[in-house]
């Protein structure tokens, strides 16, 4: 859930050692004013997605591109902050009967069904078979689970709660690649 002309990339849809990101480009004092004049993407996503929903800023739209973290305000002052080369935020809403379209994730405005619940995740590289995350995770407030995974990937994962389980596939290989699944429904 985006709003309109946040920035080109985002209304399409909804450094060393390879992971340092590169320089920030926008309005540093947007950054400033909400807490994050030090912090990288990785930091201030991290932050946002673990905030309650009743916390999180109002005059701030936080959208996740496949290569970006993308920042803007009530002002129109916008600012970018790279991803890290090796790494992919993928942010999953699970539901049993409520989603929404979405495909750059929001981490100020997208909700999901399933708030604060735990559950099984596993994550299987689809070229590999390599297991890259397994285990118990509980969805944010916002009713969202955010996943770190490498780029370059083509994967399957899987969600059970309860009784209920649902598997999607998804991809971290080019800049088009979604970063909000909310298609992944439980039965």
């Amino acid at each position: 859930m985006l709003g309109a002309g946040l920035f080109p990339l985002v209304v399409a849809g909804c450094g060393t050692g390879g992971s340092e990101p590169a320089a920030i480009t926008g309005d540093q004092e947007l950054l400033q004013e909400h807490g994050f004049a030090d912090a990288d993407a990785h930091e201030i996503i991290d932050r946002l997605e673990a905030l309650p929903v009743a916390e999180r800023p109002q005059d701030l739209i936080a959208s996740v591109t496949a290569t970006s973290l993308q920042l803007q305000d009530d002002a129109e002052r916008k600012a970018e902050l790279p991803l890290p080369e090796d790494q992919f935020y993928l942010s999953v809403a699970p539901f049993v009967e409520t989603t929404h379209e979405c495909a750059f994730h929001s981490l100020t405005t997208c909700r999901g069904e399933l708030r604060s619940r735990e559950l099984t995740v596993s994550v299987v590289d689809s070229g590999s078979g390599e297991v890259l995350e397994e285990g118990p995770r509980t969805t944010h407030d916002n009713g969202f689970l955010g996943l770190w995974l490498p780029r370059g990937i083509t994967a399957e994962l899987t969600c059970t709660l309860e009784d209920y389980t649902g598997t999607a596939s998804f991809s971290t290989q080019t800049e088009d690649d979604l970063t909000c699944l909310t298609s992944l429904q439980l039965t």
